[in-house]
């Protein structure tokens, strides 16, 4: 059976879903109107024959279809730019975007009013009649207006979904979501796993979506226990692999499992793709795929790749004002649940590697890199390591563009944006920010 969290995340993906429910939904309206017997002279009442209501739904049916087919042509043709384009790895959100979902609901609504309607519109009992349900025509005008609506607003929403920047800001409006609200901070240092640890196997292979730390905490203080995941959330895992770790609280005493077997398929999830339920890598590596994409050959966009960084920086600027890192979970009694994270240096430097040897010979790719990594030097952060990571990857960047950028007046930019990052760490370490900046070993 689909679990509640599992059922949402499903649903909100799926383009049939809601168009299931707005056929529904349409043939039951369909059905109540027809019971409503209005007076020829009524302003509500469809004005015309038996032949003349029949003919209309038929053609409202027939024009639903090659609309559908249009817009599902334009929905594929959408999909396939952003697949090639951009990123495969985007698919996600256009299947996810609601105007596309509730436009085609509409379409598929009205069609399936339409057609229903053909069954009681001037045929009774299988005999031609004169008396039809004339307000339930109306419906179907009114539904075939709404869907002319609907084709103007998805021509223009679909033109507007398609634009690079209106791709990036759903990337990282998702993401940004992520971080202020589902990610997995951190909490303290982990207790190291003993020897003896009793080692928990995934149940199924798959993408770590979501990790319940209260389950597994409410467990581990019914069997007193510790427990630490191996993969953090977004990593992949192979059933059968160890999952997580389990030991008991008093070095020797036996550990039962049995609490944290009942619960471990609802508080570990493992799905088919990475969701941005608490995974905020996944929205990085959205924007990463697009930058990347820019600088191939095939379609040489160094100016994408800057847009890329540009929103990349709004993510690394709040990332860098959250504690990364394992996220652990304690009761009194000594309970605790640990759950391994990125540290801002780790994504950091996935980040900036990518993008870096790929764009390492355009300027202002360098330099965009070099502001992002400034901006996340200049506000105030509480991992003391991440002012050593910035400064690290603005070696990187400058060390690669000195070796691949061939002008060196080409560099002037470079090289002023990098005094900039070091100014700003600089800075940062007089106000006491950060305590070392050597990369922790």
């Amino acid at each position: 059976m689909m679990r509640g969290d599992v059922l949402r995340e499903y649903v909100r993906g799926s383009l049939w879903v809601l168009p299931s429910l707005a056929v529904v939904a349409a043939l039951v309206v369909g059905s109540l109107l027809s019971l409503v017997n209005l007076g020829v002279r009524s302003p509500l009442a469809f004005q015309g024959t038996p032949d003349d209501a029949r003919s209309l739904l038929i053609g409202i049916a027939g024009t639903m279809v090659t609309v559908i087919a249009l817009l599902l042509g334009l929905t594929v043709v959408a999909l396939q730019l952003s697949s090639t384009q951009f990123s495969p790895r985007l698919l996600r959100n256009f299947l996810r975007d609601r105007p596309n979902q509730v436009v085609l609901s509409v379409f598929v609504a009205t069609f399936a009013y339409s057609t229903a309607g053909l069954y009681t519109v001037g045929v009774s009992g299988g005999n031609r009649t004169t008396e039809f349900p004339r307000l339930a025509v109306t419906g179907a005008i009114v539904l075939l207006f709404a869907s002319l609506g609907m084709l103007v607003y998805f021509a223009d929403h679909l033109a507007h979904s398609i634009q690079i920047e209106s791709i990036m800001s759903v990337v990282e409006r998702n993401a940004i979501a992520v971080i202020h609200g589902g990610i997995l901070e951190g909490g303290g240092p982990p207790s190291p796993v003993p020897d003896g640890a009793t080692a928990l196997p995934a149940l199924r292979s798959g993408y770590v979506q979501a990790v319940r730390v209260e389950r597994l905490l409410d467990a581990a203080r019914r069997d007193g226990l510790r427990i630490r995941l191996r993969p953090r959330v977004g990593e992949h895992v192979v059933a059968g692999t160890t999952l997580l770790w389990v030991w008991p609280l008093q070095p020797g005493a036996p550990a039962s499992t049995t609490a944290v077997d009942q619960v471990l398929d609802h508080a570990v999830r493992i799905g088919r793709e990475r969701t941005f339920e608490q995974d905020a890598a996944f929205g990085i590596r959205q924007l990463v795929d697009v930058g990347c994409k820019a600088l191939s050959p095939a379609i040489n966009d160094p100016y994408t790749a800057v847009q890329a960084i540009d929103r990349l920086s709004v993510l690394f600027c709040a990332l860098a004002t959250r504690q990364l890192g394992f996220h652990v979970a304690r009761d009194a009694a000594g309970a605790e649940v640990a759950v391994p994270g990125r540290s801002f240096g780790e994504y950091l430097a996935a980040m900036c590697g990518l993008i870096r040897r790929y764009g390492a010979s355009e300027p202002i790719v360098d330099v965009a890199l070099l502001r992002l990594l400034a901006n996340c030097a200049s506000i105030e952060g509480p991992d003391p390591q991440r002012l050593a990571a910035i400064d690290e990857q603005a070696r990187l960047v400058i060390e690669d563009a000195e070796r691949r950028v061939l002008q060196p007046a080409d560099l002037t930019a470079v090289r002023a944006e990098a005094s900039a990052v070091h100014t700003a760490v600089s800075r940062r370490l007089e106000l006491g920010d950060a305590r070392d900046l050597r990369p922790s070993p």
